[in-house]
């Protein structure tokens, strides 16, 4: 019986070692581990992964509280690998482990991150919970081909008067927004956003190096004002580490590349702004030792700023054209890129904003002497400048604005003159009096875009002539009471230049008449309202 026991168990053991070897290659699984070297502000020298790639996410095992922190291998060196790490480098020390994962940065993106605030790793920093992400994307990849992209033709609205007749912006065009701090850069940007309400556009807002309290007040308004609904906002503030500095705003180009790509939508993304990010870049590989270059900016600093604003594109309509490129799914999305960048003293001529200058489509230029006089939006019609021009707007508006800028530069030339003489022509006192009243009508509070009919018909009765004899003092109490009057009157009108794109022959007899029935009525307001002052 004990015979028969023992070779029953020497069987059970024989079978349990076949399935062993037969599993053995299956479970047999090889993994590269290195060692941390040293760790010093927020810098991790990498012993023992000599098969990593450049960009690749590392995962450090703390000894001390066991936690996994993720680092992004930026230099790999003959015997070492420079890391910076993305959470909290307090908690590693020399001798932790770290792996591997074999993938280069990516970040979870998705319909689901609309409305949400995230940091640059995607994670939630608005206490809603968790989001559910329909994929990833690389945080840094490369730009589509010319092949796969179709000009810039479709205007991308701002709602601001100033920009969209004199510097209009495209679906797929790189437009800066430069000027000094607090001439109205990021009011700029929001306007934009809220002025995409109601339409098809997806917008990503990119807060790069900015107190918290400060992204807390532009996320208030964006949901006061019905935008969050369509909107992303990635923030890296002032106090996290300079590596999600680093990463913001390819994290929030790649979560827009995801409609654009995946769905054929329409996005715009605003990197807010460049300036800290480049500063936050030469923290990194200062520490990293690269060599400083030119205002102690790496030499690669240029790089930086192409790779992320070349992203920016309007994708072909032709599926047939698509089908090369395997990222491609849906064709006819694009992105628009409004990336700011901070002067001091106005000196555009600085390093990082002559790289970025050269990098993008156009300027606008925000000055800060504008801006303290009360002219607002602050821009500069002189050297603010869209490459892209007439192509990115409607017939209407390049019909009633196509002088627009050239009248407002010889103001400008005419204002200085005047201040050294008192006799002036009749001619010259003329466009004297229209320069004036088209800065005025030009001038537009924060917060309250402009639908595109508004602007071309107001537009149209400061460039012909009609305003030349309205008190400069009351151009803006004119502007909205003619609004309100051409709602209420001829609802008409608006609807023709909306859905035509076109001013029509008959629009502007209509509109002539229009505006020629409205002054009358405004002046008779007027005098009564001087009248009961007067009683």
């Amino acid at each position: 019986m004990a015979t028969s026991d023992a070779t029953l168990r020497a069987g059970e053991i024989k079978k349990a070692l076949l399935e062993q070897i037969d599993h053995y290659e299956e479970d047999l699984r090889m993994e590269e581990v290195g060692e941390v070297l040293e760790v010093k502000d927020g810098v991790a020298r990498i012993w023992g992964l000599s098969s990593a790639v450049a960009n690749e996410m590392l995962e450090i095992e703390s000894s001390q509280t066991g936690e996994l922190v993720a680092a992004l291998a930026l230099n790999l060196e003959e015997d070492n690998i420079g890391a910076v790490v993305m959470g909290d480098y307090l908690v590693l020390k020399e001798g932790d482990m770290v792996r591997r994962t074999g993938r280069v940065l990516e970040v979870p993106v998705g319909p689901e991150f609309l409305g949400r605030v995230v940091n640059p790793l995607g994670e939630p920093l608005d206490g809603k919970g968790s989001i559910k992400a329909a994929g990833t994307m690389v945080v840094d990849r490369k730009a589509p081909g010319i092949v796969y992209r179709q000009p810039v033709k479709e205007p991308l609205q701002t709602g601001l008067k100033a920009i969209d007749s004199m510097i209009p912006i495209g679906r797929g065009q790189r437009e800066l927004i430069i000027g000094d701090r607090r001439t109205g850069k990021t009011a700029i940007a929001i306007d934009t956003i809220i002025n995409q309400r109601g339409g098809d556009v997806v917008c990503v807002y990119v807060a790069i190096g900015q107190k918290a309290s400060t992204v807390a007040s532009v996320i208030a308004r964006l949901e006061e004002e019905g935008a969050m609904d369509f909107t992303i906002v990635v923030a890296a503030n002032a106090s996290d580490p300079a590596t999600l500095q680093y990463i913001a705003p390819y994290s929030g180009c790649a979560m827009a590349e995801y409609f654009m790509y995946r769905e054929g939508r329409h996005t715009l993304v605003i990197y807010d702004d460049l300036s800290k990010q480049a500063d936050a870049y030469r923290e990194i590989s200062l520490i990293l030792r690269r060599p400083p270059g030119r205002e102690a900016y790496p030499g690669d600093v240029f790089y930086l700023h192409s790779r992320l604003l070349e992203r920016a594109a309007k994708i072909s309509e032709d599926a047939e054209v698509i089908k090369g490129h395997g990222a491609i799914d849906e064709p006819g999305g694009s992105l628009t890129a409004l990336p700011i960048i901070q002067t001091q003293a106005g000196d555009v001529s600085a390093y990082i904003p002559t790289n970025v200058i050269s990098i993008t489509d156009g300027q606008i230029f925000l000055e800060n002497d504008l801006f303290y006089s009360g002219v607002r939006p602050a821009v500069n019609a002189g050297i603010s400048v869209s490459r892209v021009g007439g192509s990115a707007q409607i017939k209407a508006m390049k019909k009633v604005a196509g002088r627009l800028r050239l009248d407002l530069a010889q103001y400008r030339e005419l204002e200085a003159f005047a201040q050294f003489g008192s006799d002036l022509d009749a001619a010259t006192q003329r466009q004297l009096s229209r320069g004036a009243r088209t800065v005025e009508i030009l001038k537009q509070g924060q917060y309250v875009p402009m639908s595109v009919e508004d602007q071309v018909m107001v537009i149209y009765a400061v460039t012909q002539g009609f305003l030349d004899d309205v008190d400069v003092n009351h151009i803006l109490t004119w502007e909205k009471s003619f609004l309100e009057y051409m709602r209420a009157a001829h609802p008409g009108s608006g609807a023709a230049i909306r859905g035509e794109g076109v001013l029509l022959e008959e629009t502007e007899k209509e509109l002539r008449k229009a505006i020629e029935e409205h002054k009358r009525i405004f002046r008779t307001e007027a005098a009564q309202q001087v009248a009961a002052a007067g009683v």
